[in-house]
C-alpha cells in the first residue's frame, strides 16, 4: 500500500516549478496540433486536457486565485465588447423564448439532480448542487454553505464543463472549420490607452463584485460595467490577441487542474450516473437548439452554442473562435447565467429539502 501511495504521489514530489514546466509543455504538445487543425478554442482545450493529465498524475499545483481573477475580468470584458444594439435588440425581440429556454434547462438539470438523489446514488443536496447547469463556482460556494459534499459537487460541475467544452469544440470544428481567430495576428498593433482603460474597468468591477459578495461577481460586475460603457460609446474594449490567448490557457488550467486524483477516487461510484445525466442534459439542450433553428431560423452552430449548458466563459471562447452570431450566443448564455445565479440556489435548496 505504501508503495502504491508513493507511486501515486511521484509527480507531487516534483518541485512546483517543474510541475508548471511540465504542464506548459504538455499544453503546447496538445494545443499546437489542434490549432493547426483549425479547432476552435484550441488554446483552451489543450491546456485543459494537459491540466487533467497533470492533476490525475498526482500534481499538486493549482492556479492561484489572483490569476483566475484576472482570467474572469479579461473574459468578462471580451464578452462586454460584444454588447451592441444588435445584441440588446436580439434579447428584446426574443426574451420570452430566451426565458423559456433558460427555465427549461434549469428544470431539466434539477430533474437530473433529483433523480440522482432520489435513487440514493448521491446524497440529495450534493446531487442537486452538482447537477445545476451553470455558474459552477457559485454552486460550489452554495454547496459548501448548505452542507453538501463539495468534492463531489466540484467533480460533477467540472466534468460537465469539460464535456460541454470538448463536444462544442468538435461540433464547431466540423460545422465551421474556418475560424475567425485565424485571421487575427497574435501580436498585432493595439491602442495602449484603450487597453489600460479596459483593464481598469475590469479590475475595478471585479473588486466591486467581490466586495459586494455578488455571486460570480468577479465576472458579472466587470461584464455589466463594461457592457454599459461599451454600449453607450464611452469605452472601446481593447484586448490584444496574445492577452486573450493567455487568458484562454489559464482558464483551461483552472478547469483541468480541478480533476485531482483524490476527487476522482472519491467520485468513482458516481462517475457513470453523473456522465449519463450530463449526456441527457446535453441532448436536451440540443433539442432546444433545434427549436431555435425552426422558430427563429438561427444557424445550427449558433443555436447549439447558445443553448450549450455552460460554462459561459468556455462557450464564449469557442464562440469567439467560430463563425457564429456571437451576439445571439452571448445574449442567451448571459441570460442563463444571470437567471441561474439568481434563482438556482433557491431552486436547489427547495428540491434538496424534498429529496
Amino acid at each position: 500500500m505504501d508503495d502504491q501511495q508513493k507511486q501515486r504521489s511521484l509527480l507531487a514530489r516534483f518541485p512546483p516549478v517543474l510541475q508548471w514546466v511540465l504542464l506548459a509543455a504538455l499544453s503546447l504538445v496538445i494545443a499546437v496540433p489542434l490549432e493547426y487543425a483549425d479547432f476552435p478554442a484550441a488554446l483552451l482545450i489543450g491546456p485543459m486536457l494537459a491540466g487533467i493529465l497533470v492533476a490525475v498524475g498526482g500534481g499538486s499545483i493549482r492556479l492561484p486565485a489572483p490569476f483566475f481573477f484576472f482570467v474572469q475580468i479579461v473574459l468578462a470584458m471580451m464578452i462586454a465588447g460584444t454588447v451592441s444594439p444588435e445584441l440588446v435588440g436580439t434579447f428584446a425581440a426574443n426574451w420570452p423564448l430566451f426565458l423559456a429556454v433558460v427555465l427549461s434547462v434549469i428544470a431539466m438539470s434539477t430533474l437530473c439532480g433529483w433523480l440522482l438523489g432520489r435513487t440514493a446514488i448521491l446524497p440529495g443536496t450534493t446531487a442537486i448542487w452538482g447537477s445545476s447547469a451553470g455558474a459552477a463556482s457559485t454552486m460550489l460556494v452554495m454547496a459548501d454553505a448548505y452542507g453538501a459534499d463539495v468534492r463531489l459537487v466540484a467533480f460533477m460541475q467540472y466534468l460537465r464543463v469539460v464535456m460541454v467544452a470538448s463536444l462544442a469544440t468538435v461540433v464547431a470544428h466540423f460545422a465551421a472549420p474556418q475560424t475567425a481567430a485565424q485571421d487575427v495576428p497574435w501580436f498585432g498593433p493595439f491602442e495602449p490607452a484603450a487597453l489600460a482603460l479596459t483593464l481598469a474597468v475590469g479590475i475595478g468591477g471585479g473588486f466591486l463584485g467581490t466586495m459586494l459578495r455578488v455571486p460570480a461577481g468577479a465576472f458579472l460586475m466587470p461584464f455589466v460595467l463594461g457592457a454599459a460603457l461599451n454600449f453607450s460609446g464611452h469605452l472601446t474594449v481593447e484586448l490584444p490577441q496574445w492577452l486573450l490567448a493567455l487568458s484562454f490557457a489559464l482558464l483551461g488550467w483552472r478547469i483541468g487542474l480541478g480533476f485531482t486524483r483524490s476527487i476522482l477516487l472519491h467520485a468513482r461510484r458516481a462517475l457513470f450516473p453523473t456522465f449519463a445525466s450530463i449526456v441527457v442534459l446535453i441532448g436536451f439542450c440540443g433539442t432546444l437548439a433545434l427549436l431555435l433553428i425552426v422558430l427563429l431560423g438561427v444557424d445550427p452552430l449558433t443555436a447549439y452554442l447558445a443553448t450549450s449548458p455552460g460554462g459561459l466563459d468556455s462557450v464564449a471562447v469557442i464562440a469567439a473562435s467560430s463563425d457564429v452570431d456571437l451576439s445571439f450566443v452571448m445574449a442567451l448564455q448571459t441570460s442563463r447565467l444571470v437567471i441561474i445565479t439568481l434563482i438556482g440556489p433557491a431552486v436547489a435548496r427547495f428540491v434538496a429539502d424534498r429529496t
